[in-house]
């Protein structure tokens, strides 16, 4: 073989080549030779760039920023707020635009009108200033001697009561109370409040105005003049139409989100409203200011409502996962009594009092509708309905009709349920001109079987008595 010719020379030469190898791999030298020379070459390349930052000649005139609060530049606030499901009627928090010639203090209507000249609206101003206000319908003994109403077999829609009259995915939906015209007013998540003047012979019969510059929350009526149209939104505005006087007045303004408002159906001057996390204020018109403030909940308010035979009492439901009522004459700021609290699983979209009191229903995100009843409202049952409604359409909040006979509430089938607080029962109002999913439902005041469903679309159904 070839390695008996070597000398021992050689051979030892040959093993001391194979041991430094071993050696230079144990240690990693060519790794560590490597490393070295990126270093040094990027220690070069920094000791350059520094001498040409050194050299480099200085800005002039650098602009000192200054720090404002976003209600000092006549921003909404931070939208980003958490929430448990993502259509708890703060919407999905998208990119919400800017109302045109929106601005946060006084506007006249004219200012606001969204499309046409400012006469284009001189017609719906007419229908609502010469309109009578209610009717004198006992809601909860029926109408004028009629028997009570059978919602399957007495209601209907028609082709020509449906109407798109927002853009926006409509979050609050109301009847004018008139006992001779039907006007309905709705708030989308984009600002802006949309009129539907029924029974007019003008166009359309929409008219649509953007007092807000974030989504509309709530819609109530003064009790005392249906002139008079109190708005609030996620901007931290509650606005006031004054439509004798052509004003959208902001009566109120704070920096946190307004989430629901009610008024005291006797007292005119009395505002209740949700703001922030659980907080429920109460606006005194007379005074100008916040008379009264109390921490009811842990999250938002979602609504707020009068018990009809006893307006010392409200029900709030909430985001924390319940619904109170309360006394408020024994309201405290810090930790106030409940007479009563309805617990449920998840987020608590809406809790409202019966036409004549007997009960209450509470709406969840949870897949139940609760009801309860009894003298002192002990009685409580549930009943199993499908409230995921995800993230782009408006939750469900069921509505009493006008006794205390019949919730209704969305249906995921483009349908109406219509619950039995009697019966315990669910069936479904179907109609091939329902084409799209119905959130939020108003029951008119004056006309027994009127029932407005508002969509995410923005269309408005009119199902009326057959």
């Amino acid at each position: 073989m070839a390695s008996d010719t070597l000398t021992e020379y050689e051979r030892r030469r040959l093993e001391n080549i194979r041991r430094n190898d071993e050696m230079m791999t144990s240690l990693m030298l060519s790794r560590k030779v490597s490393d070295l020379a990126a270093t040094l070459k990027r220690a070069s390349s920094d000791t350059k760039k520094k001498e040409d930052k050194k050299n480099k000649k200085p800005r002039l005139g650098t602009p000192v920023v200054v720090r404002r609060s976003l209600r000092h530049r006549g921003l909404p606030p931070n939208l980003s707020v958490p929430t448990d499901h993502p259509s708890d009627n703060a919407p999905p928090v998208d990119h919400l635009p800017t109302a045109p010639d929106y601005k946060p203090g006084p506007l006249l209507i004219g200012e606001a009108l969204v499309e046409g000249l400012e006469p284009f609206d001189r017609h719906l101003i007419e229908a609502i200033l010469n309109a009578s206000d209610r009717s004198g319908l006992d809601l909860a003994t029926g109408e004028k001697g009629e028997g009570s109403l059978d919602p399957k077999r007495d209601l209907m829609l028609r082709a020509e009561n449906v109407r798109k009259i927002l853009d926006g995915r409509i979050l609050t939906v109301r009847f004018l109370p008139f006992g001779d015209r039907t006007v309905v007013v709705a708030g989308d998540k984009l600002g802006n409040v949309g009129f539907w003047d029924v029974d007019t012979e003008e166009g359309d019969g929409v008219y649509v105005y953007a007092p807000h510059s974030a989504p509309v929350s709530g819609i109530s009526i003064h009790p005392f003049s249906s002139a008079k149209i109190f708005t609030c939104s996620y901007d931290g505005y509650i606005r006031l139409m004054d439509i004798r006087e052509g004003t959208f007045n902001m009566i109120y303004s704070s920096d946190s989100l307004v989430f629901s408002l009610c008024q005291s159906p006797n007292d005119v001057g009395s505002i209740y409203f949700g703001e922030g996390s659980g907080e429920l204020k109460l606006w005194d018109e007379r005074a100008g200011k916040v008379s009264g403030t109390w921490d009811l909940h842990e999250q938002r308010i979602n609504t707020i409502d009068f018990r009809p035979d006893n307006i010392n009492m409200i029900a709030t439901s909430s985001t924390d996962g319940t619904a109170c009522i309360w006394d408020l004459r024994n309201l405290k700021k810090h930790q106030p009594d409940m007479l009563k609290t309805i617990h449920h699983q998840r987020a608590v979209h809406s809790a409202y009092f019966s036409p004549g009191g007997s009960c209450l229903a509470t709406t969840s995100i949870d897949d139940r509708v609760g009801i309860l009843g009894g003298a002192n409202y002990d009685d409580l049952w549930m009943v199993r309905h499908d409230n995921q409604t995800g993230r782009w359409l408006s939750s469900f909040r069921a509505i009493w009709g006008w006794d205390d006979s019949h919730l209704f509430l969305g249906n995921m089938k483009r349908a109406v349920d219509v619950i039995s607080a009697d019966l315990r029962t669910t069936t479904a109002l179907v109609s091939e001109h329902m084409t799209s999913i119905p959130c939020r439902f108003a029951a008119h005041p004056c006309k027994r079987g009127w029932l407005a469903c508002a969509t995410a679309g923005g269309k408005v159904f009119l199902w009326t008595k057959s």
